[in-house]
């Protein structure tokens, strides 16, 4: 008997997969996979209803932790793709992975999903699954199917569908980000309403602070409580959506090099991005922070096509291992008008001096004002004789 294992949600895509993977493909048995990165159980009890109605054998996976850990890695990094943190995109490996071990586990000899050719999961889910030795299967890119398409095959063959559209909006949760796309949002013109969205409230004048504290630039603690990973986002998620921060609205440049409009909800992560960032601000040297701007940007680059575990990544890894050494201490953010600003940081680390900095003392250690002459002096050189040797030959060719 050949099995195969499909990536389940049990939305229109995935639902319409369970019997073009027997009658198109030829499989004897389909089961089902979900994998919980932190979605609303309304989306799991979705899912268990219409696999029940399937007569779908269905699996859940507990992967919330695996996906916390990789995103305060990426806290490490400072990542983010064109503005925004990445969350979608992270989460896409660890379910991966997750379903994977399922279908190893239930001997199947097939891997599914039900993306269409347009988006980028595609290439993340494929990305991890072709290192196996199953065959990897995309009915909805495969067959070019369409949602109008989907939705007639669901009503010819009674799919424990509703309608197929789940509601005006695509969404896609995790512990992370809530991404919002699709009808009216698909133009860039459209001012998006704020039933959009769920985690964020609109932003109003009252104010809040909170101290975060990081240990080798892992955020361990908010105002003094330790939490675990999980917990600590689910908290920030919630403290400071309530001020309306994270919202992101962003016409995004996917791989397959389509432009598209996308709308997110990302409080905990703009909070501890920001948070990371000030504390980075405060430890590293101007060369180390130079230069590890070009590191987080390639870590980004490649957790933004689901290739985290790429040698590259581990070699950049490496150095930001090493800079996250300094990186513990506690940073004050204040949430004020949807922003969640650093107005205060301290660490042991500081490569900073208040005594040297200040406009109250003459001199910095043993160095004087006066040894700034020099320096002053040579600062521009080579800009006065090219500007120079511009100037005269203008004059010359007039």
């Amino acid at each position: 008997m050949t099995r195969v294992a499909l990536a389940f949600s049990g939305g229109l895509d995935t639902t319409v997969c369970v019997p073009l993977l027997e009658e198109e493909y030829g499989y004897d048995d389909v089961i089902g996979v979900t994998v919980d990165v932190g979605q609303p159980a309304s989306e799991f009890d979705e899912a268990e209803e219409t696999a029940e109605a399937l007569g779908l054998e269905h699996y859940v996976v507990d992967a919330k932790e695996e996906f916390a850990d990789l995103c305060l890695e990426g806290v490490r990094a400072n990542a983010t793709y064109q503005g925004y943190p990445l969350g979608t995109a992270l989460a896409r490996p660890v379910i991966a992975e997750a379903i994977l071990e399922v279908a190893e586990e239930q001997g199947c000899t097939g891997i599914a999903h039900g993306c269409t050719g347009k988006g980028n999961d595609q290439l993340r889910f494929e990305a991890v699954w072709r290192d196996s030795d199953l065959e990897v299967i995309a009915p909805v890119r495969e067959l070019g199917l369409t949602r109008e398409w989907e939705q007639e095959y669901a009503a010819e063959k009674d799919l424990p569908v509703e309608g197929g559209s789940g509601g005006d909006w695509s969404i896609d949760t995790n512990l992370w980000s809530r991404s919002v796309e699709g009808d009216d949002l698909e133009d860039p013109s459209y001012v998006p309403p704020e039933d959009i969205y769920a985690w964020t409230q609109a932003p109003t004048g009252e104010t809040q602070e909170i101290d975060i504290e990081f240990e080798q630039g892992r955020p361990v603690a908010v105002d003094g409580v330790e939490y675990e990973p999980v917990d600590l986002i689910e908290h920030l998620n919630e403290v400071a959506g309530a001020y309306g921060v994270g919202r992101t609205d962003s016409m995004e440049d996917r791989m397959l090099g389509l432009k598209v409009r996308e709308n997110y909800e990302h409080p905990a992560a703009t909070t501890l991005l920001n948070a990371h960032e000030a504390l980075e601000g405060l430890v590293l040297t101007q060369e180390e922070r130079e230069f590890k701007q070009l590191i987080d940007q390639k870590w980004s680059k490649k957790g933004y096509e689901g290739l985290i575990d790429a040698p590259l990544v581990g070699a950049l890894e490496g150095f930001i291992d090493e800079t996250q050494q300094r990186v513990t201490g506690t940073v004050t953010i204040r949430f004020e008008g949807g922003q969640a600003r650093a107005v205060a940081r301290d660490s042991k680390f500081a490569a900073y001096s208040a005594e040297h900095a200040s406009f109250d003392t003459e001199t910095v250690g043993k160095i004087t004002q006066e040894d700034a002459t020099g320096v002053a002096k040579y600062h521009g050189f080579q800009r006065r004789l090219a500007n120079e040797a511009i100037a005269a030959n203008t004059d010359e060719d007039e």
